[in-house]
């Protein structure tokens, strides 16, 4: 499964590869990173034909573009098969969680993100 992670913290990719090492290595799992919603919608615009990313992580404050004019971005455009999306809201956030879900997110994350949740949750997705 090819995973989209958008986050303008350039570490996440570190800290991602680290945590998933094992399924990164028995390609499980592959993972791709955005770290801006513009760029983002680029690498989804490049991609549009193979519709890579079966999943898309997006961080919801972000500078230039959030996480939630991409979701509303990508609910827009990609129907067949939309893919998953999950955001990644700070604690509390109760206002951006409710538009996101509005706007259509599959799943809610929290910072800090706790990955032994996330595994469970990717894992679900993958044998759906």
């Amino acid at each position: 499964m090819k995973i989209l992670v958008v986050d303008d913290e350039k570490d996440v990719k570190t800290l991602f590869e680290q945590r998933f090492r094992k399924e990164i290595k028995t390609g499980e799992m592959e993972f791709v990173f955005a770290f801006s919603g513009e760029e983002a919608l680029e690498y989804l615009s490049d991609h549009e034909k193979e519709q890579e990313a079966v999943l898309i992580l997006s961080d919801i404050n972000m500078p230039g573009m959030s996480g939630l004019d991409l979701l509303g971005h990508i609910k827009q455009k990609y129907h067949k098969p939309p893919p998953v999306v999950m955001m990644i809201t700070a604690y509390g956030d109760s206002e951006n969680h409710r538009i996101a879900d509005e706007l259509g997110a599959d799943d809610f994350l929290t910072k800090p993100v706790d990955f032994t949740i996330l595994k469970e949750k990717l894992k679900k997705i993958i044998n759906y």
